[in-house]
Parts: C-alpha cells; structure tokens; sequence
C-alpha cells in the first residue's frame, strides 16, 4: 500500500485535546496518574503505554517548538527564556517520573507478553535508561541543555562586511566559490578574524561543557563521559573499538582519494599550491554552481526533484511547505547549521536551513529532506518511543536521498556541463567528508579520555589529530591560529556531544543504497521506504537488512565502497 503525506494528528484519548505544556504542576497530575494506574492484563498494559506515549509526544513537541523558535532568532530574549524555562523548571521534575514509569513497565509481569518482534529495541532502551538514570544528575543535565545552546546564540551574531555589505558566515561561505582568489582570501581571513574574536568565549563554554559532562559520568557510575554516551546513545551494536577501526580505515583507504581530489582542484585552478580558501573554487571563466536564488525557489525545484523519484517523497515536502514547517533562508540571529526536527505528536517536521544559494544548500535541502521523509513513513507507528530511532538509521535516510536525488538535478541545473559538475561535487563530498568525520570523532574520545586537560592541551590534542587526517597538501601558513582553533565551527560538539561517527557509518550504508539503486532503482527505493518505516521497532542491524545493506564499518568495506565511489567520479570526468 501507498504511503500517504496527508498524515493527521492522532486525538488524544488522556490528555485533554486543548491540554497545553505550561508548567509542572499542570503536567504532574498526569504522570501520578500513570504511576497509580493498576494494570491487570495484557491489553491493559498496552493501554497504559499508549496513554504515556500521548504524554511523551505533547511533550516533545512542545520542547521542540521553543527550540526551533530559539534558533530561528537567537536575540529573541522571550524565545530563550522559553526555552530555558522548560529546561530548568520541567525537564528536571519530570525526569524522576519518567525513571518511575519506566520501572513499572519493567516490573509489570505483563511486560513479558509483548511481542518481542516489535518491543524488543524499545525495552532495551528502557533497561538502559534505567540503569543510567541518577538523581544527581537531573539538575546538571538541565543547566547543560541550556548551556549547549549558548553556542548557536554566539554563533548567529556573526557576520562579516564584504563589498559593503553585512553577511552571515553561511551567506559569505558563497565568495569562497568565486574565481576571484583575491575576493576569497578576503573573505576566507574576515571570517576567520571574525571566529577568532569569540573564540575564548567558545574555549571557556567548551571547558564548562566538558566539565559538567566528566561529572555526569562520575555519578552515574562511569570512569569517563564517552563510556556514558556510548551507553546513552544506546551504541549496542558497536564499540569504541570499532570508531577507532574505522578512524585507521579512513587514515588507510580514503585520505589518499582526498588528496588526489585536492590535487585535481589544484591543476583545475592553474596553481603552484592549494590554500585554504581553493578547495571550493572555480577556475577562471567559470560561475559558480547557483541551483536557486532564493528559499522558495529551491523548495520548489526540491519538491519537483523528489516527485521524480516517487511523488510521496515530493508530497512530504509539500505538506510542509503548507503548513509553514520550512526556515530555510540565512539571516541575521539566526543559529548556524541545518536540521529536520521530528515532531512527536502532530507528525509533520520542520525542516531548518541557512540557505545562500549555494551547492552545498542544495544538498542540505535534500538531506534534510530525507530526514523528513523518515518521520512520515514513521508517523503510524504506536508509540512515540518507535519513532526515536538510532541516528546510525536515521542519517542514511538523509544521505541515500542526497545520492538517489542526483538522478533528477537537472531541475536544478538545465545546463549539461552544470549537471556534471553538481554531481561530481556531491560525489566528491561523499569522500571528502570521511576525514573530518574522523576527525572530529577522534578529537572528542581524546576530550573525554582527559577531562581535566588545559585550553592548551587541546589545542594541541586537535592539531595533532588534525594533521593525523590531513592530506597535506594546502597550506595553511598565517592561519595557523585559525586552524588551531577551527573545531569550534562544529556545532556538535557543544550541542550534542559524541553524535558525529554517525555520519561516517551512515554515508558508507548511503553509498551502499546507491548503489543497489544504480543496479536495481526500484527495488533500492522499495528497501529505503520500508526500513524508515520501521521505525525503531528493528535492531539497527535489522534495519541495515530491510534496507538491503550491510550494517559494516570495516576497513575492508570502507575500501570496497569508496572504490565504488571513486570509480563513478572517474566516469563523470572521463
């Protein structure tokens, strides 16, 4: 059967239908009421998970909408404050409730009736939070969500002047394309300039981040803050000994494609060295890639893209657009980065993006797509608790539709040699992420191997593993201090901590998707479409299996797929 977009928010059967998440003592009432409830049956129980399932979703998204509100203008005090309310004065009450209901479920002899096939992940989870949870800790986790934020609001009031006039760091991200290499190191060393004026700001907030974050280890029993979140993440199915496998896979089998991909940028731009500001760069004569001007446009062109692959995808995008669930522009007080946000109980996402019309801004909508395509094949599940799948799951579904879309970018660019260079640059990224990806893994397990460390050994420690995954052939000289410090350009470290080998095990299950969907395109879209929809209800191995791919990371299959890979970007440029 035809999945269909037009998905509808569930009533409510607990919560008044004009319930809204204001305070605690409105919320509380509901949890007791949880906890009090007998449950004498099978189908009783089952009840009772639906109802604090109702109680999780209106929660979540109303969590999710102060969130998204903040970002969107991070100088909105009101916004913040919201934010910061729920934070402080809900989140850490309802926390002892929640460990409660969760001990119930365990203890409910009932528990033991529910079809493992559906429920074993979920109960797993279950286990696991409550083997994590730790009084002590409720009031430190509080203060970090609010903590964590303090990047994007630092982050968002950054711009820079070029030719007069004010841009946003991701808006002057675009002169770096420009054959003009004066204009490029112009705007290359105002940014850096402008990082570098906050950067003791971000040093003392990571500090008292990491800080914070060695102490919630500590009480909930762990030597270091990585074992915790390897636990919290619910990382079952791999181990720190297989991230750093796949950092010596990375090392053995991709950084030579990166530097062959620098070295072919080098000749291609006429130049005795490569300085940081060349990697995007086009050669003299040649505009750069300019897929839509505007954030309307490219959500057009993206929903015409989609309909071409299957007309659900493109309808995804379109509910969202009517319903107003698109930020996708850049401005000014607007957080960094990009995200689809997941909305538990109405179902539909929002997608938030700092569009400049760029190439990279087409590839984002189309990834970020992807995560929105996962929430609605997910929305008929039961319980929230299924659609808070793994994000190992989660950013192949964004990063096979980055690949599977290319086949239907000449919406995008009607000109052939444009089309050709759109799909060697999204092909040539799908390498060229690996390193960083490493990277940024690497310098996080050695943060919380040695909680106590010095700004200065930091530094040190993230040079050091820098230039572990460099190709080395750019020269960085005079912006030694810039590269030193440029970790603090990448939001997840201070946001959501450990959450980035995802996007290396990810893009290796993505290129794997594409490729059965150049072998068998149908079948390929069959298997994308029925994984997502799972949910949370499989294994992530399981999952990797209904998709049709292998849940591997080893060197062996780093090679094997970046072979693949390397062997399409050759056909592009024969």
């Amino acid at each position: 059967m035809t999945p269909s977009a037009n998905i509808t928010k569930p009533p409510r059967h607990f919560l008044p239908e004009d319930f809204t998440v204001t305070t605690w003592e409105a919320l509380e009432p509901y949890f007791i009421s949880l906890q009090n409830r007998e449950i004498n049956s099978k189908s009783e129980l089952e009840k009772w998970l639906a109802d604090m399932s109702e109680v999780e979703a209106v929660i979540s998204e109303d969590a999710c909408w102060r969130q998204i509100r903040m970002t969107q203008d991070t100088a909105n005090k009101a916004y913040e404050e919201a934010f910061t309310y729920f934070c402080m004065e809900i989140q850490p009450k309802l926390q002892p409730h929640a460990d409660i209901l969760n001990r119930k479920l365990l203890d409910c002899r009932f528990t033991a009736e529910l079809d493992p096939a559906i429920y074993f992940p979920y109960l797993r989870n279950v286990k696991k939070q409550v083997k994590l949870f730790n009084e002590a800790n409720v009031q430190i986790q509080a203060e970090l969500s609010v903590m964590a934020q303090q990047f994007g609001v630092i982050s968002g009031a950054m711009t820079i002047k070029v030719k007069e006039q004010e841009y946003t760091l991701q808006q002057a991200a675009k002169f770096l394309e420009s054959p003009d290499r004066a204009l490029r190191e112009e705007v290359f060393t105002k940014t850096a300039a402008r990082r570098l004026q906050d950067k003791v700001t971000l040093d003392n907030l990571y500090t008292e981040l990491v800080k914070k974050r060695h102490q919630v280890a500590l009480n909930a029993g762990f030597e270091n803050y990585r074992d915790y979140k390897f636990e919290e993440l619910g990382r079952f199915e791999y181990t720190r000994e297989d991230c750093f496998q796949f950092h010596a896979a990375v090392k053995e089998h991709i950084l030579p494609l990166v530097k062959q991909l620098l070295e072919r940028q080098r000749l291609k731009l006429g130049l005795d060295i490569l300085r940081p500001w060349d990697g995007d760069a086009e050669p003299e004569g040649t505009k750069p890639l300019e897929p839509f001007t505007s954030g309307d446009e490219m959500i057009s062109k993206s929903i015409a893209c989609f309909n071409e692959l299957r007309p659900f995808f493109g309808d995804c995008l379109q509910v969202m657009k009517n319903m107003q669930r698109l930020d996708l522009d850049s401005r000014k007080n607007k957080a960094p980065g990009g995200y689809n946000c997941p909305l538990a109980e109405t179902g539909v996402p929002f997608i938030f993006m700092n569009a400049a019309g760029q190439m990279r801004d087409l590839t984002t909508i189309v990834h970020e797509g992807g995560h929105a395509i996962h929430s609605f094949l997910s929305h008929d599940l039961p319980l929230s608790s299924f659609k808070e799948y793994p994000m190992e799951i989660a950013e192949v579904a964004s990063m096979s539709m980055e690949l599977f879309s290319m086949d239907h970018w000449e919406i995008f660019f009607s000109n052939p040699d444009e089309l050709r260079r759109a799909k060697l640059q999204q092909l040539e990224r799908a390498i060229n992420i690996f390193p960083w990806i490493a990277t940024i893994d690497k310098f996080q397990h050695w943060v919380y191997e040695h909680p106590q460390h010095t700004v200065e050994e930091r530094t040190e420690a993230w040079v050091r593993i820098m230039d572990e995954f460099s190709p080395g052939n750019i020269d960085w000289s005079g912006h030694e201090n810039y590269r030193a410090s440029n970790w603090q350009r990448q939001l997840h470290l201070f946001e959501v901590p450990f959450y980035y080998i995802e996007y290396g095990i990810a893009q290796l299950g993505a290129i794997a998707m594409w490729k059965q969907y150049k072998e068998n395109p149908e079948q390929a879209l069959d298997n994308y479409m029925k994984a997502l929809s799972l949910g949370y209800t499989k294994t992530l191995r399981e999952l990797y299996e209904a998709a049709g791919i292998r849940f591997d990371f080893s060197p062996a299959y780093v090679k094997e797929l970046a072979g693949f890979v390397q062997k399409e970007i050759d056909k592009i440029i024969a």
